[in-house]
């Protein structure tokens, strides 16, 4: 059965950019739709466009996800990540990786600026 995903994405942050180009190339089948939430013409946005910029979000058949869950939900749409996204299905597991994605939020801004001067230099 095919799951109707739909991923936002900071298209401005670096970081993000080049994440989400390493999914779009392993997203052989297309089942994800990737939405830049900083576009202008994002009319499908579901939060308030700051809040869904804070965390990752996915929607995944009209369920809205963020953190370590909309990461499993994008992952389990990847066969070669399914496993993981099947995984973190467990309560344990997806706590475990929402702990861990809560501890690269406090570093993110440190990384973006870090893969910004790698892509100026």
């Amino acid at each position: 059965m095919m799951t109707n995903l739909i991923v936002w994405h900071d298209g401005s942050c670096p970081l993000c950019r080049r994440e989400i180009a390493l999914m779009r190339r392993l997203d052989r089948r297309g089942a994800i739709t990737f939405v830049d939430a900083t576009s202008a013409d994002d009319v499908s946005c579901p939060i308030d466009r700051a809040d869904l910029l804070s965390r990752f979000h996915a929607s995944e058949d009209g369920r809205l996800l963020s953190g370590a869950a909309a990461f499993a939900a994008m992952w389990r749409q990847i066969p070669v990540l399914r496993p993981l996204g099947l995984a973190a299905r467990a309560p344990l597991v997806l706590a475990m990786l929402e702990r861990g994605y809560v501890a690269f939020l406090r570093i993110r801004p440190r990384l973006q600026r870090l893969v910004a001067r790698e892509e100026t230099a």
